[in-house]
């Protein structure tokens, strides 16, 4: 049985409408990879370190193959595509345990 897996994201953005044309097709890709948003934005506390990101994103995914499908396929190149020069993202996917 897989386990399932979470992606990761820092997203950062200088163009509000262009990360908005983002999110709107990455979500359709999420969606149609089985994902599901689990951390969007929202309130976030630093309990140690200096990590402070922007806007802090979590999808999860029901395995990390999926998760590897979703991020390469036409459908997701094409949200990356969108968001291409206003944005710059630190992501990584990571299996549960």
């Amino acid at each position: 049985m897989s386990k399932p897996a979470f992606l990761i994201v820092d997203a950062k953005s200088s163009d509000p409408q262009a990360i908005q044309r983002y999110r709107e097709l990455a979500q359709v890709a999420v969606a149609q990879f089985g994902g599901r948003y689990v951390v969007r934005g929202g309130e976030y506390q630093v309990l140690e370190g200096d990590w402070r990101p922007e806007r802090l994103v979590v999808v999860e995914f029901p395995s990390l193959e999926q998760a590897r499908r979703f991020y390469d396929s036409p459908e997701y190149l094409a949200a990356r595509a969108a968001r291409a020069g206003v944005s710059s993202f630190d992501m990584l996917l990571v299996e549960a345990c």
